[in-house]
């Protein structure tokens, strides 16, 4: 069920002091101003005041988890990671990006590569052993890679990405 959200309109259009809520209803910060400036009383459905509902923190709360299915689960203790390259080609770069891959000890599940007019665009997806220091330990040392203006490497947690760009 998705959740119903409470504007300031809702709040001004309430008639009488009080306004009952479904326990899945989030009221904007800015209706919750105008409720206690017009002194409109919030209350849930059970009787009880209102209180914000827990929040749905995307793909590791279990409703989101429940709801996309298609996002895999870890199957063992490794992290997927999704990781992209962009920038001026030259020889040497899928060696840099791979060596430091490697001293990680990541293992690439796909790669992807592309170069256009002298311009380069890798995606890789990548699963990072727990044993690696962590994922914000992997992210900082592939983000140093490039560091001139040649190329931009960037790490991304792969749940992350795939909530990001689900359709």
């Amino acid at each position: 069920m998705a959740r119903r959200f409470v504007t300031s309109e809702d709040i001004r259009r309430a008639s009488g002091g009080e306004l009952v809520l479904d326990s899945d209803t989030i009221v904007t910060p800015q209706a919750l101003e105008v409720a206690q400036r017009a002194g409109v009383n919030l209350r849930r459905s059970d009787g009880q005041s209102y209180s914000e509902p827990e929040p749905d923190r995307g793909p590791d709360a279990q409703r989101a988890a429940d709801s996309l299915p298609h996002i895999p689960e870890p199957a063992g203790p490794e992290t997927g990671v999704v990781v992209t390259a962009v920038g001026k080609n030259r020889p040497g770069i899928l060696a840099e990006i791979t060596t430091a891959l490697g001293d990680a000890g990541a293992d690439v599940r796909d790669i992807s590569q592309r170069t256009v007019e002298g311009y380069f665009h890798m995606a890789l997806t990548v699963d990072l052993p727990d044993a690696a220091g962590g994922f914000g330990l992997f992210k900082e040392r592939m983000d140093a890679l490039g560091g001139s203006d040649d190329f931009v490497v960037r790490v991304m947690h792969e749940r992350v990405f795939r909530f990001m760009h689900r359709i």
